[in-house]
């Protein structure tokens, strides 16, 4: 799969026992391989309107098909492990854009609708390997979201009777789960609770003249000073006030957003690094925010684990640890599961539920009228 942010495409090799609620998961190898350097910028021209063209979107469907059937070979060989192992490949793909019902403009009329590229005929046939992709349309179809769909896999791995636990993915987008003690699948939910590293990292490669494109470890972040009035008027956003489920993406949180908040912190003469530190800092409360508007505050957040490249920005981290009081914020992989690996082994998990003809999706979380099987099956 590869995310939002565009960074690369992670490969887990994931052994799974049982389904359903005898799932255990053993995570075998992972690694995230770079795409070639036009690609990123091809995928993004792809994501706006005013630059995507639909031979583009055709030939690159079946380029981004062939770098993950790539990335699939190169992990097995890389770990000696043969084909004929691997029973199934679950694929995300790559999305190019995400249209919820949420995000329709006002006065105009439009099917919600998403689409992800990366063809999985192209990884079936490359790999011999059985693919299933192509997972959040059935939601859709169903008058749901299409996401956050790691809601499921994150029942199955860290529902606990005892503790309310919430997983916290910060990927370009931030996504939550929440999962109340002792709760059933109708008590999940889950959502996006808006920009995660997209805008940071679109405001660190702009600064740098694209020397730099994300802030490591949040030093620059953690340099700066954010500016809290510039921060309260972005939260007057109408996906901020929306209620759940709701699910954004570039569309929304894009570049062109990205720019226009750096131009509003140049307006108001804030060095680089508090720019920087202001967007992040909009990260973290908008977060805060979803979290003091939804959970309800009888049944707090005991746990909340962090997973995706924003586990690595301590300036991050060190907020939310300050800003959510009675929660402990840790890193998924004190649960034992990767932080980096973790979206890829939850749609493994989706995969895997598809092959065994369960459905995947929660309409809790995503809103659709029921559940569904997930993805489409390719033969090789």
């Amino acid at each position: 799969m590869s995310g939002t942010s565009v960074d690369g495409i992670d490969a887990a090799v994931v052994e799974i026992t049982g389904h359903g609620l005898e799932t255990t998961v053993n995570l075998i190898a992972f690694e995230t391989f770079p795409f070639p350097p036009d690609v990123p910028q091809r995928i993004l021209a792809l994501c706006h309107p005013d630059t995507s063209r639909v031979d583009e979107i055709c030939e690159m469907n079946f380029y981004i098909g062939y770098l993950f059937a790539e990335a699939v070979k190169h992990i097995l060989q890389k770990n000696g492990i043969p084909t004929s192992d691997i029973d199934l490949i679950g694929s995300h793909g790559q999305t190019i854009h995400h249209y919820p019902r949420l995000n329709e403009p006002q006065g105009k009329i439009k099917i919600p609708s998403t689409l992800q590229i990366g063809e999985p005929a192209v990884i079936a046939h490359e790999t011999g390997i059985p693919t299933i992709a192509d997972f959040r349309v059935a939601d859709m179809a169903a008058g749901g979201q299409g996401a956050p769909l790691v809601a499921y896999p994150d029942y199955l791995l860290f529902h606990d009777s005892v503790k309310t636990m919430g997983l916290l993915n910060i990927g370009g987008i931030a996504n939550i789960t929440v999962l109340p003690a002792n709760g059933s699948f109708d008590s999940v939910s889950a959502a996006d609770t808006g920009p995660g590293n997209m805008c940071i990292d679109a405001v660190v490669s702009e600064i740098t003249d694209g020397r730099e494109r994300y802030d490591q470890a949040g030093q620059r972040a953690a340099q700066g000073t954010p500016h809290q009035p510039l921060i309260d008027e972005w939260l007057n956003h109408p996906f901020f006030q929306l209620t759940p489920p709701k699910t954004t993406g570039r569309e929304m949180f894009g570049h062109t957003l990205a720019m226009e908040c750096l131009a509003a912190c140049r307006k108001h003469s804030l060095s680089d690094n508090d720019s920087i530190a202001t967007l992040t800092e909009l990260t973290v409360q908008t977060i805060a925010l979803y979290i003091s508007q939804f959970v309800p505050e009888k049944n707090p957040i005991d746990t909340l684990y962090v997973s995706g490249g924003g586990v690595h920005n301590q300036t991050v981290m060190q907020r939310l640890n300050e800003a959510l009081v009675g929660t402990a914020v840790e890193p998924v992989d004190n649960s034992g599961i990767s932080a980096d690996a973790k979206e890829a082994i939850a749609f493994a998990i989706l995969a895997n539920e598809s092959l065994h003809g369960q459905a995947g999706n929660l309409p809790s979380a995503t809103g659709a009228s029921m559940r569904k099987i997930l993805g489409k099956f390719v033969c090789p």
